[in-house]
Parts: structure tokens; C-alpha cells; sequence
């Protein structure tokens, strides 16, 4: 018997989204899941253009009027709009009683209080809802996130994690500003930046240690060429005791994406950096300094081969760790279809998941006012 291909729509995401290509090409990586159809976009024009490359036979300028065409013949539905308008789509899909997985991007929505909403209601439906959060996808992210599982590192006792970029401040080749999309210069309760960036720092902790944010103090700046916040510098207590230095910014020239993670434990630490993804860093406590691949003798999880789509020194990069992330997803969706209450999985992350890091991103926002330390309350 074949495995079920379950039949994705999106709302967004079209040929002119930043997004929606890298969620078509990884959704789709590993024959899984199908895109067939969607609300691409609120103009007709780039609908009809989307679905004429990506060669879908149809479009909808309404997502409602998608959902109600299309409803029959979904198995799931990923929002990919701006985070300001992720509360209200989640919350009229729910309202429809469509019985429909929901994939969204990150952020969830720009607000804990929305985030509270989405919570009940999906109570009250019974709902499935996944959001989105890539980076875990790397191999080698899992195979850190495994050795500190199995102790390889003992006690975590500091984490420092860092995404720079430099988009907000560098010029074009003709010497102009940037611009980006408008929903991105845009702060609210929580700055841009924090929902942009912070939010997948923030799962990326929680993903690799299982422990939660505890107090937080920060502080922030605006050195770009755009009115909004664009660096932030923060240091986190989480539980069981681990100290987390954590650096955002698109105010750091010289870093296109410099997504960086080290984990200090008191047997050895590791570090990975996302501009090269293929090695792990690891160094013990007699010494020892190793790099570590997918071909390793040491690795139990990135040699697996769910993994690697080609061999060990052909690199695998950001679009296949969203499809290994997408493959997870998929895992979670045939659970949950089955009836299965336990349809989570440890590589998928949930509204409570998205609950947290909203919670530590509104402290921050806290300290930056007191000038103290502020407690992470969910």
C-alpha cells in the first residue's frame, strides 16, 4: 500500500511572497503532501500567475470562497499572509467547522492575547494547528538537540544564540535603501524584529534543552535606515538553572543570515552555525575537538536517511530542513486524521509552543521599558 499524499492549499504565498515558494518546493520535497490549489493572493492578477508556473488548476482572490470550493478536497491548509492577518484566517477557518489541519507560518500571530483566542477556540473545535519553525529541520540541529537529550553534554549550564542580518542598513548595488514589505516596518506591542527573529531563537532554545524562559532583561535600538526596532540584545534565565545570551538584528553588516547556536554543558559543548550547516562543532571536557557530519561514526540521528536525499559532502541546505520539518508535519496530520490524542511529535510545535515564545517576546518588550529583569510569564 502507498503511502496517502494528503492535498495542501495556501492562503498567501504567492509568486510574490517571500515565502511561498520555499514552502511549495518543501512541502512537496518528499512527495508527502500536494499543493492544489489556494487563495494566493488578494489580486487576481498574481493568482492567475502563480497557478500558471506552478501549473494549479485553480486560484481564489477570497479565501473564503476558497475554502468553501475547495473543502472537499483538503487535507490540510498553510497560512502564509503577513502575521497581522494570521489571527483572523485561523479563527474564520475554525468558525467554518471544517475539521482542516492548519499549517501557518511563523509567527503565529503578533500577540499573546490573539494567541489566547486561537487557544480556546481550537479547545473548543478540537483543532489542529502546527506553526512553522525551519531551522529545527537541520540534521545537525537534530543531532545536537539528540546529544543533548542523551546527556552527551551533561548539565546545560549556558546557551548563546545569535541571528544577525544585515538588511535593514546595507544599500542596493546602485547605493539605494533597501525596502522591504510594508508589514515588516510596521512595530506594534512586540517589535517586528522580536516576531521575525526573536520568536525562532526562542523556539530554538526550547527545541534543543526542553526548558522554559524564566526572567529576562534587554535592550534594544534602532541603527538602520527604517523607523523600527532593528537590534536587540537580551540575556534569558531558563529553568533548570541555564544562563542564554541572545543577539537579533538586520543591523549587522557583513551577516546575510548568520543564525548561530552554542550549547556549554558541564561534559562538552557544542556549536553550529546556519552558513555552514553540514558540521556540528563539539568539544569535551578532556580536550577533545571534533567536527561532526552526517558521515561520522559518532552521529545517531543525521545519518539516517530521512536525511540524506544525496551522500555526506553534497550539502543539504535550508529548503530540505524545511522539507524534513514538512515531513514531520505530515506525521503529525495522519496521527492526528487516525485519531490518535497523542499526534504530536517532538520536531512539531503547537499553540502552546507558540504561546511561549510570544510570552518571553512581551517581557522583553517589558524589560526594554523597566530597564530590569522581568519575569516570563505564560
Amino acid at each position: 500500500m502507498f503511502p496517502k499524499v494528503l492535498n495542501i492549499g495556501f492562503i498567501g504565498g504567492g509568486i510574490n511572497s517571500a515565502i511561498g515558494t520555499t514552502h511549495k518546493i518543501a512541502s512537496q520535497m518528499d512527495s508527502k503532501f500536494k499543493l492544489i490549489s489556494g487563495s494566493f493572493s488578494r489580486n487576481k492578477d498574481i493568482n492567475l500567475k502563480t497557478i500558471n508556473k506552478w501549473m494549479i488548476s485553480s486560484c481564489y482572490t477570497s479565501y473564503i470562497d476558497f475554502l468553501d470550493s475547495e473543502k472537499e478536497k483538503l487535507d490540510a491548509v498553510v497560512i502564509l499572509t503577513p502575521t497581522d492577518s494570521h489571527t483572523q484566517i485561523i479563527l474564520d477557518i475554525l468558525s467554518l467547522n471544517l475539521n482542516l489541519p492548519i499549517i501557518c507560518e511563523k509567527t503565529l500571530t503578533n500577540s499573546i492575547t490573539d494567541a489566547f483566542s486561537i487557544r480556546e477556540k481550537l479547545k473548543h473545535n478540537n483543532g489542529f494547528l502546527l506553526t512553522t519553525y525551519n531551522y529545527t529541520g537541520y540534521p545537525m540541529i537534530r543531532e545536537l538537540e539528540n546529544m543533548v537529550t542523551k546527556g552527551r553534554l551533561g548539565n546545560i549550564i549556558q546557551i548563546n544564540i545569535q541571528m544577525p542580518q544585515e538588511s535593514f542598513i546595507r544599500l542596493d548595488k546602485d547605493g539605494n535603501i533597501s525596502q522591504p514589505q510594508a508589514w515588516r516596518l510596521k512595530d506594534t506591542n512586540i517589535s517586528t524584529l522580536s516576531l521575525d527573529l526573536g520568536t525562532h531563537l526562542s523556539n530554538m532554545v526550547s527545541f534543543l534543552t526542553k526548558e522554559t524562559p524564566q526572567e529576562v532583561i534587554a535592550m534594544q535600538n534602532k541603527f538602520g535606515h527604517h523607523s523600527v526596532i532593528d537590534n536587540l540584545i537580551c540575556m534569558i534565565k531558563y529553568t533548570n538553572n541555564i544562563d542564554c545570551q541572545m543577539w537579533y538584528s538586520k543591523s549587522a553588516l557583513g551577516h546575510k543570515n548568520g543564525l548561530k547556536v552554542e550549547v556549554y554543558g558541564t561534559k562538552g559543548s557544542a556549536s553550529w552555525y546556519q552558513m555552514n550547516p553540514e558540521f556540528l562543532e563539539f568539544n569535551d571536557n578532556v580536550g577533545r575537538n571534533i567536527t561532526l557530519d552526517r558521515s561520522s561514526k559518532e552521529i545517531e540521528i543525521a545519518n539516517q536517511d530521512r536525511y540524506n536525499r544525496f551522500k555526506s559532502g553534497h550539502p543539504a541546505g535550508f529548503i530540505e530542513a524545511f522539507a524534513n520539518h514538512y515531513a514531520d508535519i505530515y506525521a503529525s496530520i495522519l496521527s492526528y486524521t487516525n485519531g490518535d490524542k497523542n499526534y504530536l511529535n517532538k520536531y512539531v510545535f503547537n499553540i502552546n509552543d507558540s504561546i511561549q515564545e510570544l510570552t518571553l517576546m512581551e517581557a522583553i518588550e517589558k524589560s526594554i521599558v523597566t530597564k530590569k529583569w522581568e519575569s516570563v510569564n505564560a
